[in-house]
């Protein structure tokens, strides 16, 4: 190389925020508790003991997977609407992700609603099935028109 050129510069990945590592420390509780039914205080110990658990948002992480398994059959029913077959018959990822993300939309008013979406994109991206992410942000989309609806009016008539 001569001294006119230039290294390519190293992708640098931004660091994972306390809030993602907690979005995803509580989709593994909630695949855990979808598979086994198991308690959601024994859950939550087991999550709070993975390792970088103390870089996560633990109100938010104790928020979502308390807050989903609480209101599960709630949040199914709004999931119901968008999906095209029973959330008993999707994937446990993917049923985690979409409560998940109705959780939010439903409860997270901070967290904007396409901030919402796209955490659980990330999230179907990270730990579903190749084009489960696509999925779930069509689901997710529609939720949003009906839980956050004024939010959404807004943000599509100040794109026109």
């Amino acid at each position: 190389m001569t001294g006119s050129e230039k290294k390519p510069a190293a992708r640098r990945v931004a660091p994972k925020s306390t809030r993602r590592r907690a979005r995803e420390l509580a989709l593994q509780g909630l695949y855990e508790w979808l598979i086994s039914g198991s308690d959601a205080g024994v859950i939550e110990a087991h999550m709070r003991e993975q390792e970088g658990f103390d870089k996560s948002d633990s109100a938010h992480f104790d928020a979502l997977l308390h807050g989903c398994i609480a209101e599960a059959a709630d949040l199914d029913a709004v999931l119901a609407r968008h999906v095209d077959r029973k959330t008993t018959e999707l994937s446990p990822i993917e049923h985690g992700v979409l409560m998940i993300g109705a959780y939010e939309l439903k409860h997270c008013i901070d967290v904007p609603y396409k901030v919402a979406i796209n955490e659980a994109v990330e999230l179907a991206k990270s730990f579903g099935g190749t084009d489960g992410h696509k999925y779930v942000n069509g689901v997710l989309d529609k939720a949003a028109a009906e839980l956050r609806a004024v939010e959404v009016q807004a943000s599509r008539a100040g794109r026109r």
